[in-house]
């Protein structure tokens, strides 16, 4: 499998910060803002809203050539043709989901500790998340903070590619990258700015500037 080459930021829509009427125009605002990726998170939204706003999204980012992940749900991902799904570790075995999305789709998968991280390399996934990094208020259900020396841990024990997840502000980007993450998962941060296209202008630059 050849690997994902990431983005260094990795916007994430959840609509526990956009409502379900702001979603086309966040996802609009990110992509003009430079975003290279896309997800959508939408635990609150029934089935029907979520699949027409991943519909939404997606002529967007086909337009854009950005990647469009959803978040869980296989279902959506299918039916919106996005370019993958994410999915955690109580959601839907990994190989059941690759049997479905066949081989050109991307899969990321969430993991929370050495372990999990050994164990996720040896299924057919093409990336990981790996946090929560620090206090987040994103998950009601998230696990303690792990914080950048696990960060560091992890990175080191597994060759695929790392998206640290949970808390990261714009200030903390330029360690977590060093620390081994290959991109920076970020929801509150950006959803929560008043300019959300400059926003992801200013957390692109910033972020290959710290790469050199």
């Amino acid at each position: 499998m050849i690997p994902l080459r990431l983005p260094h930021i990795y916007p994430i829509i959840d609509d526990a910060y956009i409502t379900y009427d702001r979603i086309e125009e966040t996802a609009r605002a990110l992509i003009d803002g430079g975003a290279g990726i896309l997800q959508l998170r939408g635990k609150g939204l029934s089935s029907a809203e979520l699949l027409s706003a991943a519909r939404s999204i997606r002529r967007f980012t086909r337009k854009a050539d950005v990647i469009f992940i959803v978040n869980d749900r296989v279902d959506i991902a299918l039916l919106s043709d996005a370019d993958g799904v994410h999915l955690g570790q109580d959601d839907m075995p990994v190989p059941a989901a690759r049997k479905l999305l066949g081989r050109e789709k991307i899969i990321g998968f969430s993991t929370h500790n050495v372990q999990e991280a050994l164990a996720a390399e040896r299924l057919p996934v093409d990336y990981i998340s790996f946090g929560p990094l620090f206090k987040t208020g994103t998950k009601k259900d998230a696990e303690e903070p792990k914080g950048v020396p696990a960060l560091t841990e992890v990175s080191s024990s597994v060759e695929i590619p790392i998206v640290a997840i949970g808390g990261i502000g714009e200030e903390r980007i330029g360690e977590v990258l060093r620390s081994g993450a290959k991109s920076v998962a970020m929801i509150s941060d950006i959803l929560s700015a008043t300019d959300i296209k400059g926003k992801m202008k200013r957390l692109m630059a910033m972020s290959e500037e710290q790469q050199g």
